[in-house]
């Protein structure tokens, strides 16, 4: 009885091609050469794509590359030009009367002043103080196309806010580090450090500097009080282009 089951079994496994390995799959030489042999990406938008003739099988070894203008790199920043002066009273006076030459920068506020390269001009010039205590000050460089000269000024209410929005916008600027020894940054292709951001004796004498145009963007200095849990700072300043 137990002969006649195991022939049976026997018979089974045979029919239905159980227990046997599946013997591994061979290509032609010809086919693995040919596979081998593709041509390597020579710039921007090719595609790799590979098609073995024996198969019929499509491999895409490499997706579509970026443009030229996102990989390149920006040329390097030259540093800005510094100075202070002791007309402390006269500047505060003349910028006190001027429409935007005064504001309050709130404790844990970051205040960014945005200044377009002017075609008319080939230098920016900047010049502040503050009243009674000192404040965080640093330049920057976005490489973008100019679509207006104004102005304009951004407020928030931490460094870390700031750097969000930037990031939501292109993935700009992600600084890391604190005023007191001075902002490090881990910069994107659009943005440039030219200044990092430091506390500058603004309240003892006027913070004064200027920097060679290295192409068109955006100037973006940055008035950092987030340091400050109490106080806030009253800021006299004044940016302005020469040729």
């Amino acid at each position: 009885m137990l002969k006649i089951a195991a022939r049976f079994i026997r018979l089974f496994l045979k029919r239905w091609n159980i227990g046997r390995l599946a013997e591994p799959r061979s290509y032609p030489k010809e086919a693995i050469v040919q596979m081998t042999n593709y041509r390597v990406p020579q710039g921007p938008g090719d595609i790799v794509m590979i098609q073995s003739e024996h198969t019929g099988a499509v491999d895409i070894l490499s997706a579509e590359l970026e443009t030229a203008d996102l990989l390149a790199q920006p040329p390097p920043l030259a540093p800005a030009s510094t100075w202070t002066t002791c007309k402390m009273k006269e500047f505060k006076t003349k910028m006190g009367k001027e429409k935007n030459g005064r504001m309050v920068v709130k404790r844990g506020e970051v205040v960014t002043v945005r200044v377009p390269t002017h075609p008319d001009g080939k230098r920016v010039c900047w010049e502040f103080a503050t009243d009674d205590y000192d404040i965080g000050f640093g330049v920057y460089f976005d490489w973008t196309p100019v679509t207006s000269t104004a102005i304009t000024v951004q407020v928030s209410e931490s460094s870390d806010e700031e750097d969000d929005e930037e990031e939501e916008e292109i993935e700009g600027l992600t600084p890391v580090g604190d005023v007191e020894r001075g902002s490090k940054s881990y910069l994107r292709n659009r943005y440039g450090e030219i200044m990092p951001v430091y506390r500058r004796d603004s309240h003892r004498d006027v913070q004064a500097g200027s920097h060679d145009y290295p192409g068109e963007g955006i100037y973006l200095l940055k008035f950092d009080n987030s340091y400050s849990l109490l106080r806030n700072k009253i800021l006299f300043f004044h940016v302005y282009y020469t040729s």
